[in-house]
């Protein structure tokens, strides 16, 4: 474990992550710059709840010069490594960390730690839901990382006996030297290759999860993915995995029988709930339910609690939400699709009518796939964001530029909402499922879910 007191840290990032290991430093006997390439002007509030702390503010671009001050660099997670002031730190030797990582180094209580290129937070979510159901009188269960708070905000408070529940990112994965008790990979498919490069790049951050895993450790893997599975041969520990059909002979694992979800211990068969108690619409969702018992198996929980708690969870924030009604048309908040794939799945889940709001970010991810399934479904489309023209350019080329369906392009998100609700009709949907990350605009995909939620309801 790196000890950063009496140390001068810089902080890169002041959005969520950065703000969370600038404070958690700061308060732990660190000398703290926290600087971000945006304008002081937007976070003012952050300076202001800060200012009674030893930390310098340095905003509006990321001069090399601070090298010159530091001991060590804590980058959050949506800065990229390539950026020039990384890039120099790098070549430099000084060490490089995240707050997941001050995290990991500190926590005494068992984690269980989730990754994959889609479904984490649904899956955190239903593994943080079955830990409650499960744990005693006097455990705490802990849900965060990726997925809401930053953990680090709570480590003070996370007793040895508690349990964590912890989404982990790629950005997080690619600096961290720590592995979780139980490390569960849903899936690895093209995704952030504007960040990574290549997908050998991408696939290696993921696998960082298993890496620092011990014998006594276990790792869960996705029988049915192949960028999952392919990690087999780097687990350390015992091996748990997932999928639709049983696993063979002696293998542990989940899968569906007939309508059920059942665990297998490599010799007898157990019961968890029917695929219909599942409340999360869709079949990607029913592979997430398979991920979480198994992880809730693994982790020593009884099958009627992991029942329970995937039982409970009928809805997460940014996944499928639905906002509301207004005369006859339904708003569904799905910001955290933020690749086309999940585009696919949400329109898979979703029956009827679309108006669908693409756009944000992209991550050199191809679309091609998406346009064939606009070009069946036939929604409204809108577009916005940096990516609006990007994704315009292929929908058009599948429907060698006479498109069967009507496109808009706008370039604000803001526009699209608006222009969303002057086309939809009583009995069709709005469906924000962007295909883009929110960074062109936003902090996170939670901000652009958050406006969204306000826009609508400022309309109603």
């Amino acid at each position: 474990m790196k000890d950063w007191q009496g140390k001068t840290v810089l902080v890169v990032g002041a959005a969520r992550q950065g703000l969370s290991a600038t404070r958690f430093l700061a308060t732990h006997g660190s000398a703290v710059i926290l600087n971000d390439a945006r304008p002081e002007d937007l976070f003012l509030e952050h300076i202001n709840s800060l200012q009674d702390l030893p930390i310098n503010f340095v905003f509006g671009s990321h001069p090399l010069s601070l090298l010159d001050q530091v001991d060590g660099i804590c980058v959050s997670g949506g800065v990229p490594l390539s950026i020039p002031l990384i890039k120099t730190a790098v070549e430099k030797g000084f060490p490089l960390f995240n707050d997941a990582q001050l995290f990991m180094d500190r926590v005494q209580a068992k984690v269980i730690g989730i990754t994959g290129s889609a479904g984490k937070t649904t899956t955190t979510t239903l593994i943080g839901e079955i830990a409650k159901t499960a744990v005693s009188i006097d455990q705490n269960v802990w849900v965060g990382g990726n997925i809401g708070n930053p953990l680090i905000n709570h480590i003070n408070e996370i007793k040895q006996n508690d349990l964590v529940v912890m989404e982990l990112s790629s950005f997080q994965l690619e600096l961290m030297h720590a592995s979780p008790e139980i490390a569960l990979v849903l899936n690895i498919t093209p995704n952030h290759l504007d960040r990574h490069g290549t997908m050998k790049a991408y696939i290696e951050a993921k696998a960082r999860i298993l890496q620092f895993q011990a014998e006594s450790d276990i790792a869960i893997l996705n029988r049915d993915d192949a960028g999952s599975y392919g990690l087999a041969a780097r687990v350390v520990g015992d091996l748990f995995t997932f999928g639709k059909e049983q696993p063979g002979e002696g293998e542990k694992g989940t899968f569906l029988n007939n309508g059920q979800i059942i665990y297998t211990d490599g010799k007898r068969n157990n019961l968890i709930l029917s695929a219909e108690e599942v409340q999360l619409p869709g079949q990607h969702n029913t592979m997430n339910a398979l991920a979480a018992a198994a992880a809730g198996i693994a982790a020593g929980f009884a099958p009627d609690s992991i029942r329970q708690g995937i039982q409970s969870v009928s809805g997460i924030p940014h996944r499928l939400e639905l906002i509301g009604e207004i005369n006859g048309v339904r708003w569904i908040n799905d910001s955290i699709a933020t690749a086309p794939e999940r585009v696919i799945a949400a329109l898979d889940s979703i029956p009827g009518k679309i108006v669908l709001l693409l756009g944000g970010r992209d991550k050199d991810l191809p679309w091609s796939d998406l346009a064939a399934v606009l070009h069946n479904r036939k929604p409204k489309v809108v577009l916005f964001g940096e990516a609006g023209s990007l994704v315009r350019e292929a929908l058009y080329k599948f429907e060698n530029d006479q498109p069967s369906y009507p496109i808009h392009e706008v370039s604000a998100f803001s526009e699209a909402v608006h222009k969303a609700g002057e086309i939809a009709q009583p009995g069709e949907q709005v469906l924000l499922s962007p295909g883009g990350t929110s960074y062109d605009e936003f902090t996170d995909f939670e901000e652009r879910g958050e406006l969204f939620r306000k826009l609508v309801e400022e309309m109603a």
